[in-house]
């Protein structure tokens, strides 16, 4: 029970079933991310265009910017590398291609120019060049 309890898992029952009712993954690099929102200058210009009603695509939840529903990235190295690093060596991927990433990302995080940082880190990755799908035809006998 206590391993339950530890992952934020509650049994539910009904009648003489139980059944699991939540189960929420959350990163801490999430969390880094909107702290470091407030240091990125990019980002407070938007913060202030949105405050003052400019900028229509973004919004202000708890002090925190999205971009239609995406968490915005601040620009600083350290966060841009720890998102791409999770996305790209999460064992729960196994090293996907550029688009792939990007279409998983896009999803919830959004940054200026995002897309040409996760084909550098595909392009870096010597797993995943191996990994690479050859799309020619096998050559005729010899």
């Amino acid at each position: 029970m206590r391993e339950l309890d530890a992952l934020q898992i509650e049994i539910v029952l009904h009648g003489d079933r139980g059944y699991m009712a939540a189960l929420q993954v959350t990163s801490p690099l999430v969390e880094k991310i909107k702290l470091q929102q407030n240091e990125d200058p990019e980002l407070m210009k938007i913060q202030k265009g949105v405050k003052e009603g400019r900028n229509k695509d973004f919004t202000l939840r708890e002090d925190v910017l999205w971009y239609r529903n995406r968490l915005c990235v601040p620009n600083a190295l350290n966060s841009r590398k720890e998102l791409l690093k999770e996305a790209h060596d999460s064992t729960l991927t196994t090293y996907p291609r550029s688009t792939k990433m990007y279409d998983d990302l896009k999803t919830h995080f959004w940054r200026i120019g995002m897309k040409k940082d996760i084909t550098n880190c595909v392009a870096q990755c010597l797993i995943c060049h191996k990994l690479k799908i050859e799309r020619q035809k096998p050559g005729d006998l010899l």
